[in-house]
């Protein structure tokens, strides 16, 4: 065992000691040591739970015969650090948590992991570890929030978000605008729509990381921990199995876990953090896979923000497993793949849809296309990302002039006092990875448009990224980005940007030599006065075409 460098042989006994001083009984010493690495903090609602998870992990090790250590790592809540500076710690937290799982790991010999995380970045930086080591793990998540309720309205945060929008219109009362910000959120978990958190924690059951309702089962549910005490036995069985996460990340996995993710409407910021884990597990996956899988895959569910399913409704429908049957049985899965529940074949038996108007059937899907598409062109040669799924059909294909801004900060103030019109398209750039730095979600201007009720009439691209909770014709993700003089970096106000979603373009209306000669002009980039990990970071991170990964590693 891997722990036996800290327990086995005379030269040991000083380390014994410090065990001993744990609680360590001699049993306990000839036993696997197995890390619960929790995110658990009492800031961000999807984690104020994670001790009790960690509880329940913990007895399940011990009832397999492991010894449970439990160690931490960081957490951001999106929510809370939307729209000011603490979102450019976001993105960039994903490699700080990594990192630290890694060292927890290793510094203390670890034999094998249950991982517990629950929103955005915490999840894929989690399984970018577990790739990483290449001991076996298991990732249990917090589960999602349930919806909130406000008379006859299921309500989720985007529900505060949009309300803002619609109270700066006009359209909302200061009353009415409380109510649904008291409201919306009743409790633990992460945000009940199908946003970056759940997307994420309803891939790691495709990825084959996770047991199956991993994704789905409400946080505030008997299930939830009984789904944590089953994952603390079934990491022994992985130990003494030799099932390592290397062997359940392979092409194939990534390939069913993007499948259902164009099949369930995910978020945007999948493609980054599936690219990032599959870099770490040393599988190829580029936009091209995004884009052909996309392609071939009909959308069969739309959870918020994108329709009026939640959570709960996809998990009383069956969950992921019900929706990875479906479409195994139509030969669109891999089920060679290996997953901590077994062989996928075996695993997906007896699994079917029990709501059909949650899960349609292939016949009968939402569109003919997955609920992202990889959008290329002369303003993203690098490659660009929608959430299709949540776009109005009016706007699928638009022509419109650009209205050029600097920073969130920019068009958000142009976006509350109306200094736009019908047909604009809303460029916000200076945001990307490197330029932010950080690449900051920005749902509060998409929420704002849609409040405002006219997300299907004007488009906003950025060489940021969205929160898996907008909707709206928001591109993000274009690369290269503004401070690697991409060409987004040569827009001025009025030039006409074209956005074809269907034929998977994004262009604007100059020619190769003028927009060479604009980016020829332009200064050299200088990097914002970041500080201390960000200025790090900004050194480090490579284009989100790459998954934001840092250099040297892409």
């Amino acid at each position: 065992m891997r722990s036996d460098a800290v327990k086995q042989g005379p030269e040991r006994a000083p380390h014994r000691s410090l065990l001993r001083a744990l609680g360590c009984s001699d049993e306990d010493l000839a036993r696997p040591f197995v890390g619960v690495i929790s995110s658990y903090n009492e800031i961000v609602p999807g984690h104020m739970h994670l001790d009790r998870i960690a509880e329940a992990a913990k007895a399940g090790v011990r009832a397999a015969g492991g010894v449970p250590f439990v160690a931490s790592t960081i957490s951001v809540c999106d929510g809370l650090a939307m729209n000011h500076a603490g979102m450019r710690f976001s993105l960039a937290s994903r490699e700080l948590i990594a990192d630290s799982v890694e060292i927890l790991a290793q510094a203390h010999a670890f034999d094998a992991l249950v991982l517990i995380a629950s929103c955005d970045k915490i999840v894929p930086g989690m399984l970018m570890a577990a790739a990483r080591l290449d001991i076996p793990a298991i990732l249990v998540a917090g589960g999602p929030m349930l919806a909130g309720r406000l008379g006859d309205q299921r309500l989720d945060l985007n529900s505060a978000f949009m309300a803002v929008g619609a109270y700066a219109r006009g359209a909302m009362s200061a009353q009415e605008l409380e109510a649904i910000e008291r409201a919306c959120c009743p409790g633990c978990g992460s945000c009940a729509g199908m946003f970056t958190a759940n997307t994420m924690n309803c891939l790691t059951e495709a990825l084959g990381m996770a047991l199956p309702g991993n994704g789905t089962i409400p946080a505030a549910s008997g299930a939830r921990l009984q789904l944590a005490t089953e994952a603390g036995r079934r990491i022994l069985s992985l130990l003494a199995s030799g099932t390592t996460p290397r062997r359940i990340l392979t092409r194939a996995a990534f390939r069913n876990a993007v499948t259902i993710d164009m099949a369930l409407g995910g978020s945007s910021n999948s493609v980054l953090h599936l690219m990032a884990i599959a870099h770490e597990a040393g599988v190829p996956l580029t936009l091209e896979d995004f884009d052909s899988l996309g392609r071939a895959t009909p959308q069969v569910c739309k959870l918020s923000p994108a329709g009026s399913h939640f959570l709960e409704d996809l998990d009383h429908a069956g969950g992921i497993y019900a929706l990875m049957a479906q479409l195994a049985a139509d030969g669109r899965l891999d089920t060679s793949a290996i997953t901590v529940n077994g062989p996928l074949d075996q695993a997906l038996d007896g699994r079917s849809v029990l709501d059909p108007t949650v899960i349609r059937p292939l016949s009968e899907p939402y569109a003919p296309t997955g609920g992202l598409a990889i959008l290329k062109g002369s303003l993203a040669p690098g490659g660009a990302v929608v959430k299709a799924g949540a776009v109005s059909p009016r706007m699928l294909q638009h022509r419109g002039p650009a209205r050029v801004f600097e920073s969130e900060e920019e068009a958000t103030q142009a976006i509350l006092a109306g200094r736009f019109s019908p047909g604009d398209v809303l460029v916000i750039r200076n945001e990307g990875p490197k330029g932010g730095p950080g690449m900051r979600e920005m749902l509060t201007p998409t929420s704002l448009l849609s409040g405002m009720g006219v997300d299907d009439q004007v488009a906003l691209i950025t060489d940021g990224r969205f929160s898996g909770a907008t909707r709206g014709a928001a591109i993000g993700h274009i690369s290269p980005e503004a401070a690697e003089r991409g060409p987004i970096a040569a827009l001025r106000d009025g030039d006409v940007i074209r956005i074809d979603i269907p034929n998977r373009r994004l262009d604007v209306e100059l020619t190769p030599e003028e927009l060479a000669s604009r980016l020829a002009a332009l200064p050299p980039w200088q990097p914002h006065a970041a500080t201390g990990y960000l200025r790090r970071y900004a050194a480090l991170v490579t284009s989100a075409g790459t998954g934001a990964v840092f250099a040297g590693e892409a």
